[in-house]
């Protein structure tokens, strides 16, 4: 079904835009929010010659907010006793520049040494809900298609607009990930270069139909949801204990070119496969979820998926990465992909 999608966007007190996106249209007054920071150095890269990839150094962000409480939650709808991200008393979602960004627009501007270069991209905070508590998971499949579109017009404009060559629009859930702001969000970032791990992803699939034939080889055991337009399974190459991956059977580079039935039934196994992570143990799952995009280049051989990459691997234990994936990138699996997607099936949701 085909809706109308509204947006609305204001400038904040310190020059970013913040745009409310909604199946409603957005006409609360606009209050003041958060006022500038004072300025600070610009983000730069650096090549690593032995890992063959970039690293970025971003100062700025080491004063980020760390664990407001609830009172003090700058992800909130404006306050009369306080100011917020959000200058307005209510939205159904929003996405404005990061406050504490890795990557900026401007980075050319910085002042650089030696074989520096600027670290050029966007870095955006996605809001799900203007209530401080719930998750991902607990939005209604509607607004789950709400944050698909959100998705599919900052990538966009992150690569048309702005000419980033790359975007990973994600979801960090948990303090056991490293979560810092308790309330319900994501971030979107672009790049002026493809990251290391997202070029071997495109470069795989530009040789062959890689994800596609996961999908037609995922035997009915490792399929928690499949509808006609795309399927929530377990991969049999998971990485990650209880891995969960969401695809549309069609090959798409991105949320932009899903047609209506493909988002519908993409939101709706999104939703169940994560309420199903959180009943599990009978707690939240601490996960990243990332939204795999095609990167500038690679539209015509790139099938869209969402990846959710859970750390709990028992109620009482978390998977760690072990000195020996880190250094090397071997992972070890503690959990076999049969006896994950058997637990996952098996975990009562209303949904």
């Amino acid at each position: 079904m085909t809706r109308q999608l509204y947006t609305r966007t204001v400038q904040k007190a310190d020059g970013r835009d913040l745009t409310f996106y909604g199946w409603e249209k957005h006409e609360r007054p606009i209050v003041a929010d958060l006022p500038p920071l004072e300025a600070s150095a610009l983000p730069y890269k650096r090549w690593h010659p032995l890992r063959q990839e970039w690293v970025s150094y971003a100062g700025a962000r080491q004063g980020r907010t760390f664990f407001p409480d609830a009172a003090s939650c700058p992800l909130c709808p404006a306050k009369s006793d306080g100011l917020t991200e959000i200058p307005a008393d209510d939205f159904e979602m929003a996405v404005f520049e990061n406050r504490f960004p890795a990557f900026r627009l401007d980075a050319g501007d910085a002042e650089l040494v030696g074989g520096d270069e600027p670290a050029i991209g966007r870095c955006e905070v996605v809001v799900f809900s203007a209530d401080h508590g719930g998750s991902l998971g607990g939005q209604s499949v509607e607004r789950i298609e709400l944050l698909f579109e959100l998705w599919a017009r900052q990538a966009r404009q992150m690569m048309d607009e702005h000419g980033l060559a790359c975007v990973l629009p994600y979801e960090s859930r948990g303090e056991e990930i490293g979560v810092t702001l308790h309330h319900p969000h994501g971030q979107i970032y672009g790049f002026g270069f493809v990251p290391d791990l997202l070029m071997k992803s495109a470069e795989a699939q530009k040789a062959a139909p890689v994800v596609k034939d996961i999908l037609d080889r995922t035997p009915s055991r490792l399929i928690l949801d499949k509808s006609d337009h795309s399927m929530a399974f377990v991969p049999d190459i998971a990485r990650y204990p209880y891995e969960c991956w969401v695809a549309p059977h069609r090959g798409t580079p991105g949320p932009w070119d899903l047609s209506a039935e493909e988002r519908h039934d993409m939101a709706r196994q999104l939703k169940r496969a994560l309420l199903r992570l959180d009943g599990l143990f009978g707690k939240p799952m601490p996960y990243v979820l990332s939204a795999q995009v095609a990167p500038v280049g690679f539209e015509d051989s790139y099938h869209f998926t969402l990846q959710i990459w859970p750390i709990r691997r028992a109620e009482d234990k978390l998977k760690f990465l072990a000195s020996v994936e880190q250094v090397s990138g071997v992972f070890l699996v503690d959990v076999p992909p049969a006896a994950a997607a058997d637990a996952l099936r098996n975990v009562d949701i209303d949904a």
